[in-house]
């Protein structure tokens, strides 16, 4: 049983709300544009966490056949609960259960940074079938940003806990988080150094901003409420204890930021994301 991501960088839960509103319904023509993923194809997800983004792709696609694999037990568990429809497979992106030439499709999303390229790129290619296609999803660094409302600045309690939490560093080495991140060159590069040809790229930009008046039914709320999750997974993820009172205050000004939208006292508070899109061929 592997649990060390979900323990240690970012639970199931946070990760799948966060995911639930990047990969919304909403925005389905911006990724479709870019993916280009044929009918019936079988498809595999590549370290698919908690399940959002799979999930997505099985009602974008419901001809096609989606696999997710994860090796963190926790996000497994979460996804299978979550997201019916789908195949989800625990197991280890380095050495992908599947037999050779097996998928039309793989895809990732924010798993290439975490894994040496002759095993990330390598598995996909023995998995794929002649003339599949790769797709390499890459959130790109300082090309977003985070506005919060005033009210949902860092209250006093907060201050105090975090400056009282310890600053070490104890994630498992194991994990490689980030270590080999590429730029927007770079990752193009990489993927046809190691044989995939017909490359292309492209990007989504995805802004979540509750106060727009063109969101669906119920999205500013899922905005806001993604937001509470993290903060208080934050919270908790520090092990330490005596955390209820900080978790009160979070709750408090998550309470006020929900009140405001309730009477319609706009915040534009936003959050702006750019997802980096990178397509081969085997």
């Amino acid at each position: 049983m592997n649990t060390l991501w979900s323990e240690y960088i970012q639970g199931p839960m946070t990760l799948y709300l966060s995911r639930k509103l990047r990969f919304h319904d909403w925005f389905q023509a911006r990724y479709r544009d870019q993916l280009e993923i044929g009918g019936q194809a079988r498809v595999l997800e590549i370290g698919c966490g908690p399940g959002a983004l799979a999930g997505a792709l099985h009602r974008w696609y419901p001809d096609a056949e989606i696999t997710g694999i994860d090796r963190d037990s926790r996000f497994i568990a979460f996804a299978r609960e979550h997201e019916p429809g789908v195949k989800f497979v625990e197991g280890d992106a380095a050495a992908l259960p599947f037999s050779d030439q097996s998928f039309d499709v793989t895809i990732s999303y924010t798993v290439q940074e975490h894994i040496a390229p002759d095993i990330f790129w390598g598995e996909q290619r023995r998995v794929l079938k002649p003339g599949g296609v790769c797709i390499c999803m890459s959130a790109r660094r300082n090309s977003g940003f985070v506005r919060k409302a005033r009210c949902l600045e860092t209250s006093e309690e907060e201050t105090v806990f975090w400056n009282s939490v310890p600053n070490g560093n104890d994630i498992p080495g194991e994990l490689t988080v980030g270590k080999y991140w590429l730029d927007e060159a770079g990752l193009p590069m990489q993927m046809q150094e190691y044989g995939f040809r017909d490359i292309s790229t492209g990007f989504v930009l995805i802004g979540l901003t509750p106060d727009n008046p063109g969101n669906p039914a119920g999205f500013a709320v899922q905005m806001i409420e993604a937001e509470r999750q993290a903060d208080i997974e934050a919270v908790l993820s520090a092990h330490t204890d005596n955390c209820d009172h900080v978790i009160q205050a979070i709750n408090n000004k998550y309470d006020i930021r929900l009140k405001l939208l309730e009477e319609g006292k706009k915040q534009w508070d936003t959050s702006v994301t750019v997802t980096m899109i990178v397509r081969g061929r085997k």
